[in-house]
């Protein structure tokens, strides 16, 4: 099951009294395809939510429904459900006092403690999530730039960041941040998806800092061997040259370490001197046989010319 679809099932669940069954019924409404005297019609492409409306219906309206799916290219099914009869129209548009020439939202018709459950019935109808997994972005499709609008207030209202965006001729309202997707799903009464998500976010942000570390520590093991390469480097010439011997004692020592323990730290050679020094310490005196190898390569390529 899609992540949108286990938030749809939970939402149809918390739907469980009068009041929030008339709420959420008036989201679904008027937020459907068409809602106008002569037609009513509401699709979806979740079996959740066309069961969900079927039955809302039947409780609230009294009147039962009969669903047409039809099967599309792409093998999805899309219910359909086309309120022509009158009564059943005129039995709605008095129920939810709904305005001929305009779609608005009525917060006055819905009880205070039901707004979570009518913008459930929006997602029902227009909404859809991304699994976590994948991406952060929740939107919605509202059949109007004007009911766009008010949701987009709406959902400002309880802190979600939500914004707008034109999609081939749609106004689309989408939220990207995580914690407004949190709150959202809260709302709706999708409480256990938002535990999910954070379950989800919280194993993310972990699994990206071990990345990090990782990175960083890798990054500092080829500091570290690209470096020792050249101290090799450097050593073995000074050797083939004038020999190790006719280094100074602490050069001479540090070398011979360096040559047994090409993936010692500094600090480590350090602390395996005969009289331990410190990680500064022995850097300079690498740098002081870089400079005998430089003026031995010098010499050479002098000698060359």
């Amino acid at each position: 099951m899609s992540f949108s679809n286990e938030v749809r099932k939970e939402i149809c669940s918390s739907v469980n009294d009068k009041d929030k069954r008339f709420a959420c019924l008036y989201g679904m409404l008027l937020f459907s395809r068409i809602l106008g005297r002569e037609r009513i019609c509401f699709q979806s492409e979740s079996r959740i939510a066309a069961e969900m409306f079927r039955s809302l219906f039947r409780s609230v309206i009294k009147k039962e429904l009969q669903c047409v799916e039809n099967v599309r290219r792409n093998s999805s099914i899309l219910y359909t459900y086309d309120i022509t009869d009158p009564e059943t129209i005129g039995l709605v548009f008095g129920k939810y006092r709904f305005n001929e020439n305009e779609r608005v939202m009525d917060t006055e018709i819905i009880a205070t403690n039901s707004l979570g459950v009518f913008t459930a019935g929006v997602f029902l109808t227009c909404g859809s999530v991304n699994d976590p997994e994948k991406e952060y972005h929740l939107e919605f499709t509202p059949p109007t730039a004007q009911l766009a609008d008010m949701l987009s207030m709406l959902l400002g209202d309880i802190g979600a960041n939500a914004k707008t965006v034109t999609r081939r001729g749609q106004v689309v309202v989408y939220i990207k941040d995580s914690v407004s997707i949190e709150d959202t799903l809260t709302f709706i009464g999708a409480q256990q998806c938002t535990l999910e998500l954070m379950n989800v976010k919280i194993y993310k942000d972990v699994r990206n800092k071990a990345n990090r570390i990782a990175n960083c520590d890798s990054a500092n093991i080829d500091k570290v061997v690209n470096a020792a390469v050249r101290q090799i480097e450097d050593i073995k010439l000074i050797d083939h040259i004038s020999g190790l011997d006719s280094l100074p004692d602490e050069l001479r020592e540090v070398a011979l370490l360096r040559l047994e323990n090409i993936d010692m730290s500094l600090q480590e050679i350090g602390e395996n001197l005969s009289v331990p020094i410190s990680r500064s310490g022995v850097n300079h005196r690498f740098k002081r046989l870089a400079k005998i190898a430089d003026d031995i390569r010098r010499g050479m390529y002098n000698n060359e010319k």
